[in-house]
C-alpha cells in the first residue's frame, strides 16, 4: 500500500496531542502515513514538567527530504501540518508544501493553525503565529482552525454566525480554501452544544453536536486526522467532518468514563476499524465484541443547519460507544 497523508506535526512519549493523536486514526481508516514531527517530547506543556524539545528546522528539513527521496510525494494525496514548534520549522513546512505542488500537482495542503483556544488564549510564540498567517496560511486547500485561530487571523473576535461568514470569507479571498471552524460556541449556540462550520461553496453548514464536561488536549489534532483520512477515503467535506465529530465524542466519551484527563484512543480502535469497515462495505450494525453501538437524537445530537434555509433539518448521528 502506497503512503496517502505526510502528517507533520509534534510527537509527546506520554499522551496523545499532534501525530500521537492522528496518526493512528488516519492508519485505522486503512491509509499509510508519513510522520514527521516538529517536536519529541515527554508529555504535552499541560505538566508540571515536560522533557525533550521542539526539534530543530535543519532536522525536520532532512526528514522532509528524505520523504521527498522516497517517493512519498508521488504518492500522496494530502499534506497536513499542525504544531509547529518554531518559526523555522514553519518555514521548512512552507517550503516543502511549495516543492511538493511542484512534483505533484494534485496534492492537496490541510494546514491546522496551532496558536491558541477560548480557554488558554494564545500559546505559542509570536513568531510561530507570524509564520502561520504569512506563509501557511495562505498555502492552505482546506483550513481547521477553531474559533478563536479565526479571530487571530482576522484580527477580529466572530461570536455570530454572520461575523463568523465574514471573517472566513476574509480569509478565503486569498486563495479560496475550504475551511472547518471547530468547536465554535456562538450567539445562538444552544447550551450543552459545540458546532463544527464547514465554509465549502456560498452556504455554510453547520454540525451540532453534545458538549461533554472534558476537554482533554488533542481532540483538534484528533478530528484533524480523522478528517483528512475520510477526505482521503472519498467523503465529501461535510461528511467527513460529520464521522470525524462522532469519533472524537466516542472517545472523548471513553475517556471521560474512564475517568481520565489524556484521550484513550486505545480502547477506540476497534471504533475506528468498524467504521472504516463499514465504509468498505462491511455489514452494517456489525459490532466488534465489547462495543456497544448508540444513536445521537436530534437533541441533544448532531444536527445539520444550512444557514439561511427556512428550515433546520436534524439528522440522528450513530456512533460507538467504546466503553467495554
Amino acid at each position: 500500500m502506497t503512503t496517502s497523508i505526510i502528517s507533520i506535526q509534534s510527537q509527546v512519549v506520554h499522551g496523545h496531542v499532534g501525530n500521537s493523536a492522528a496518526v493512528l486514526a488516519m492508519q485505522a481508516r486503512g491509509l499509510n502515513v508519513a510522520a514527521v514531527p516538529t517536536t519529541l517530547l515527554s508529555n504535552h506543556p499541560g505538566y508540571a514538567t515536560m522533557r525533550g524539545r521542539v526539534l530543530e528546522s535543519e532536522l525536520v528539513g532532512d526528514l522532509l527530504r528524505g520523504v521527498e527521496e522516497r517517493g512519498l510525494i508521488e504518492t500522496s494525496r494530502y499534506i497536513v501540518s499542525g504544531y509547529l514548534g518554531s518559526r523555522a520549522n514553519g518555514e521548512v513546512v512552507a517550503t516543502f508544501v511549495k516543492r511538493a505542488r511542484q512534483i505533484n500537482p494534485d496534492i492537496l495542503y490541510v494546514c491546522d493553525p496551532v496558536m491558541g483556544d477560548t480557554e488558554l488564549g494564545v500559546f505559542v510564540a509570536d513568531p510561530v503565529v507570524a509564520v502561520l498567517l504569512e506563509q501557511l496560511v495562505p498555502l492552505a486547500d482546506l483550513l481547521t482552525p477553531n474559533q478563536f485561530e479565526v479571530g487571530l487571523i482576522t484580527r477580529s473576535q466572530p461570536r455570530s454566525l454572520e461575523e463568523l461568514a465574514a471573517a472566513a470569507a476574509a480569509i478565503r479571498e486569498r486563495r479560496g480554501p475550504r475551511m472547518v471552524v471547530t468547536g465554535c460556541v456562538l450567539t445562538d449556540t444552544p447550551d450543552g452544544s459545540l458546532e463544527n462550520i464547514v465554509f465549502d461553496g456560498a452556504v455554510p453548514t453547520r454540525l451540532r453536536s453534545p458538549r461533554l464536561p472534558i476537554v482533554p488536549v488533542g481532540t483538534g489534532d484528533l478530528f484533524t486526522g480523522l478528517l483528512t483520512a475520510n477526505l482521503a477515503r472519498g467523503k465529501a467535506l461535510v461528511d467527513a467532518t460529520r464521522d470525524a465529530a462522532a469519533v472524537v465524542l466516542d472517545v472523548l466519551d471513553r475517556t471521560l468514563g474512564d475517568g481520565q484527563q489524556e484521550m484513550q484512543l486505545g480502547g477506540c480502535i476497534a471504533a475506528l476499524v468498524e467504521r472504516h469497515a463499514e465504509d468498505e462495505g462491511g455489514r452494517a450494525g456489525w459490532t466488534p465484541s465489547g462495543v456497544g453501538r448508540i444513536t445521537f437524537a436530534a437533541s441533544p445530537g448532531t444536527e445539520i443547519w444550512r444557514h439561511g434555509e427556512d428550515r433546520v433539518r436534524n439528522e440522528p448521528v450513530a456512533g460507538r460507544l467504546c466503553r467495554p
